[in-house]
């Protein structure tokens, strides 16, 4: 056996073709990591096509892990481990790796035809190409068919059990125990006895390959140290999972039912997957024809008295704007979520991009002002889920939520809450029967510190009222035309979204001090890069700070005043500068953008390459002769 190399963290990549089980594979093996407590975070990278052709670029898959030592915010810059499957997966992969890199590529997909399409002219283990690189070439394809060749299954159906022979090696080099998966095979498998006995068996052949093939020098054993976590009950969350519990747990948090109404989108249909398991829970789904039967549902859910929300991804949130002037003006409580998506059209409809800032800020019809919060990690879309609901009852109004494809999808340790230590939300309630006011005025008698006005719903004794999307009068809530009325409804639904602002906590560092140099403003997804960048510049520049937002519209009552104590802003972003255009607009603040918007997530050292360039150099001090007879 191999000795053990002692690591506080690395980056495993696995590649292969859209049907080679790749991300089975690394969801799997994740799992299998948080349970010996490591701190991990995961980046799932999904071909745009739904079966693309064999063996081409364009058809690769790959699923990226960064294992380790807590903070682990990231899915790492570049993997020290590659499990390549064929020459493609290789080929898209080798430009991310580190010098030094382990390659374990699968021998037998290297043949002329599948090198051909993926655009290599000469074999890449035969030019030198991967001279600096650990290369492990594994007839995995072989080894795997062998291994399951007693169950009797066709070459084609026993060749998709080749990623547990490669989960099984994988499971052998980390040391990792192999029961879980097991047990996952047992019951995913549970009736189909052949298929789970041969993906078993592919699994022990993975293992025992690691254990008994002389390559102990060849393939390394890595040993991770433990994640020195906070206390508490943890499981392993995608950004999909955490808002759907996040929804759930705000229904239990309101004392009312949800339902979440929603049309299949890519990358927003895992959160319509996950919700529809969750009845027990008082919370229902509802499938659509189209995106705008789904908003419309929901809000008519909202008019009934449930929490209502929806979801989809830019193009769907496009068509769902007229109804969210319905839901401004019937002054309605909305969840909708964005599962933000490269674009315009549909782009790059697997890839992660922050795009739709201007959309959930400006894009309406007419002065439509709707709150805009964001979620920063996997495990923080449980919170701004409950934060969306809260401010939806609270002020009465639509939320609009951004996420992306690369929160939706990736995964990180969650400290499962207690939910005893979150606050119940209040709910604006109906006026009691003894009441004998004009029903139609105290349907829009409004809070005046947050101008939400009473939830009233179908069927509450003596409190029926006209409601409908056409202008009506701020009192009564009838129809009405009159110019001064309207101004007086439009001043009332911006301040509406304006006093949102009160409730929000004062904005505060992640790192470094109240003033400084440099200060980088991130929101959304951008936050695990940002913070390990930040805290890499830190170590030579201590005037550099980093915040980031939650609520980005309204914004933190105070936030002007953090940005007015720094020489220099810099907001890092998956777009084209949006957020820095909000900042201008709503602070006339003047930040520097930094753009990117490849579709892939933010490296941490371009970020640091980015805050250096902007920073006086660093000036070492020379070191003082000693004088002769000088104490040293």
């Amino acid at each position: 056996m191999s000795d053990q190399i002692s690591m506080d963290s690395i980056v495993v990549r696995l590649a292969g073709d859209s049907g080679d089980g790749v991300q089975l594979m690394g969801s799997q093996f994740i799992a299998s990591t948080a349970l010996s407590g490591k701190d991990f975070a995961t980046f799932p990278d999904f071909p745009a096509e739904i079966r693309a052709p064999v063996g081409t670029t364009f058809g690769v898959s790959a699923y990226q892990m960064n294992i380790g030592v807590s903070p682990i915010t990231t899915a790492g810059d570049a993997p020290d481990v590659l499990v390549a499957f064929n020459p493609a997966a290789l080929k898209v992969s080798l430009p991310l790796l580190s010098s030094g890199a382990l390659l374990i590529v699968n021998n037998d997909s290297f043949t002329a035809r599948n090198l051909t399409k993926a655009g290599y002219a000469e074999d890449p283990r035969d030019t030198g190409e991967l001279d600096s690189y650990q290369l492990v070439p594994a007839d995995i394809g072989r080894l795997n068919l062998e291994a399951v060749k007693p169950f009797g299954l066709s070459k084609s159906d026993g060749g998709r059990c080749k990623n547990f022979w490669a989960l099984g090696l994988l499971m052998w080099m980390f040391d990792c125990d192999l029961l879980p998966i097991e047990d996952w095979i047992r019951q995913k498998f549970a009736r189909k006895e052949v298929v789970r006995d041969a993906n078993l068996a592919a699994l022990h052949s993975g293992h025992a390959f690691g254990e008994t093939a002389e390559l102990s020098e060849a393939i390394p054993r890595f040993k991770i140290r433990t994640a020195d976590l906070p206390a508490g009950e943890y499981r392993g969350i995608t950004g999909a999972e955490a808002l759907s519990l996040g929804l759930a747990a705000a229904g239990e948090l309101a004392d009312r039912p949800v339902l979440f109404c929603s049309y299949p989108i890519t990358p927003a249909s895992p959160l319509l997957h996950r919700l529809s398991r969750l009845g027990e829970l008082g919370v229902g789904t509802f499938q659509a024809e189209d995106e705008i039967a789904a908003i419309c549902a929901a809000i008519g859910a909202s008019y009934g008295g449930v929490i209502g929300v929806t979801s989809s991804s830019g193009p769907g949130i496009a068509l769902k704007t007229e109804a969210m002037g319905l839901a401004v003006n019937a002054e309605l409580p909305l969840v909708i979520v964005n599962s933000q998506r490269g674009g315009p059209s549909t782009g790059l409809p697997t890839k992660t991009e922050q795009s739709d800032l201007y959309q959930a800020v400006y894009g309406r019809n007419a002065d439509t002002p709707i709150p805009v919060i964001a979620a920063r990690s996997p495990g923080d879309c449980f919170f701004v889920a409950i934060e969306a609901v809260r401010i939806a009852l609270r002020h009465m109004t639509p939320v609009l939520l951004l996420s992306d494809g690369y929160l939706s999808n990736a995964a990180e340790p969650w400290r499962i809450p207690d939910m005893d230590d979150i606050e119940p939300i209040e709910v604006n309630a109906a006026p009691g029967p003894d009441d004998t006011r004009d029903a139609q005025s105290l349907a829009f008698e409004r809070n005046a510190e947050t101008q939400g006005r009473p939830w009233i719903t179908p069927g509450m004794p003596e409190l029926m009222h006209r409601l409908g999307g056409l202008e009506k009068d701020i009192d009564t809530g009838h129809i009405s035309y009159d110019a001064a009325n309207h101004q007086r409804m439009t001043d009332m639904r911006a301040a509406k979204v304006e006093s949102v602002a009160r409730f929000i906590p004062p904005q505060t560092m992640e790192l470094g001090p109240q003033e400084g140099e440099l200060l980088v403003i991130g929101w959304g997804s951008t936050y695990g890069s940002i913070f390990q960048a930040v805290r890499k510049i830190r170590k030579t520049h201590s005037d550099v700070s980093y915040t980031h937002l939650r609520h980005l519209f309204p914004l933190p009552e105070n936030l002007g005043g953090l940005l007015g104590n720094f020489n220099q802003l810099l907001v890092p972003e998956m777009n084209m500068g949006q957020l820095s255009t909000v900042l201008r607009d709503q602070l006339g603040a003047d930040p520097t953008p930094f753009c990117k918007v490849t579709g892939q997530p933010f490296l941490i050292s371009e970020l640091a390459e980015k805050m250096e360039s902007m920073l006086p150099p660093v000036v070492v001090a020379a070191c003082k002769p000693v004088a002769k007879g000088e104490a040293r």
